[in-house]
């Protein structure tokens, strides 16, 4: 099958962002035109390094890693006022080593890179992938969302330019992973959701982006729990189905990782096993584009605000019920939580309509996990395309 769908990666790798990796890694009809390397769960300089280090084991070296800014986007304000160092701000950064392990890899073990990472940064990548694509770019992002908000300071026009944006993030009216409210990937840089938030909606609102994002919470994504048992169905199956040498070692390096992931699990009280969150957004992402394919790809007009608004879809109505691959979901107006001495990083949706905003998400609500698993599962099992 021909590349039909340009996606861009946003990514802090991080067990389950390698899990994304190596199923995109199986997919025979999706452009990668670049993958951002964000700082989130281990520091950024380490997530360039986990990232090209994965896509090396699958041999995909071919696919260039931006490495993304070493700073949430408040620390970069403290910073530049400052003219100071990361270490006189007076905080050192947190990451999730606890739940990743200090190089964000578990116990795994992946080659060196082969191939260097991008000079581009992270967030003019975003640019590029966007202009090259106008009207057809699939933007997922998996990790903090720091250089996507970058990349509306370079081209403030930038949403205009998506297909659709799928964001992995947030928790609404739910216990988070963080705080006690708060989810990971929004806790650490929280000013850059609220940024990508209101701006993709802007767009939206003025009729220049067909989509609205989509947002894919931890009380949904939770849902999607990788077993013991499951992986070694996967890795039998893998074995089976006459996976070769390559294939194998990518999927015992992951099951490495995932041992570490399940101990983490395990020792937070939730059993042993892992939440899987990222391959779920990115699975969901790609079938909804293929749904969602304009026939006429490759022909936009130069204009891409003509291409989006004649397929724009009707504007969702707060509160009303909506549907993507493995999901259901909700509509509502959502901002971030920037100053809560308590709840800073918190998602919240207005369901009840109180701050009179128009809808700028959708929100997966209940996943149907076992069949999301299985499709996971095959996929996995019979690995890349020859």
């Amino acid at each position: 099958m021909s590349s039909t769908l340009p996606l861009f990666l946003d990514c802090d790798p991080g067990i389950d962002d390698a899990i994304a990796l190596a199923y995109l890694c199986c997919q025979d009809d999706v452009d990668v035109v670049g993958i951002a390397a964000s700082g989130g769960n281990v520091a950024t300089a380490q997530v360039v390094e986990n990232t090209r280090g994965w896509l090396t084991l699958a041999g995909r070296s071919d696919v260039p890693v931006h490495a993304g800014h070493s700073l949430p986007l408040a620390r970069q304000a403290l910073q530049a006022e400052s003219q100071a160092s990361e270490t006189a701000t007076g905080e050192v950064l947190e990451y999730a080593d606890l739940t990743h392990g200090e190089t964000g890899r578990g116990y795994a073990r992946v080659p060196d890179p082969s191939a260097p990472a991008s000079s581009v940064s992270a967030a003019q990548a975003w640019v590029d992938a966007a202009h090259a694509h106008p009207g057809q770019l699939l933007g997922v992002v998996i990790g903090p969302a720091t250089n996507l908000a970058l990349a509306l300071e370079i081209d403030p026009d930038l949403p205009s330019l998506f297909k659709r944006l799928f964001i992995m993030g947030g928790a609404f009216n739910y216990r988070g992973n963080t705080h006690p409210t708060t989810e990971w990937n929004v806790t650490f840089d929280p000013e850059s959701t609220a940024r990508v938030l209101e701006a993709f909606g802007t767009a939206h609102a003025n009729s220049h982006l067909g989509h609205l994002p989509v947002i894919a919470p931890i009380e949904a994504t939770e849902a999607v729990e990788m077993t013991p048992e499951r992986l070694t169905t996967i890795l039998d199956g893998a074995s089976a189905n006459g996976a070769d040498d390559h294939w194998q070692s990518v999927l015992e390096q992951l099951s490495e990782a995932l041992r570490f992931y399940f101990e983490f699990h395990e020792s937070d009280g939730l059993g042993y096993l892992a939440h899987i969150h990222d391959p779920f957004v990115l699975a969901c992402a790609l079938s909804w584009a293929r749904q969602n394919t304009v026939a006429s790809l490759g022909t936009a007009p130069k204009d891409p605000n003509t291409n989006v608004s004649e397929a724009a879809a009707p504007v969702p109505v707060r509160g009303s019920a909506g549907e993507l691959p493995w999901a259901s979901t909700l509509w509502a107006p959502v901002d971030v939580e920037l100053t809560g001495t308590l709840t800073r990083g918190e998602t919240v949706a207005d369901w009840l309509g109180r701050w009179s905003r128009p809808v700028n998400a959708e929100i997966i609500r209940t996943i149907d996990a076992p069949a999301f698993l299985d499709h996971l599962s095959s996929t996995l099992m019979k690995g890349p395309p020859a």
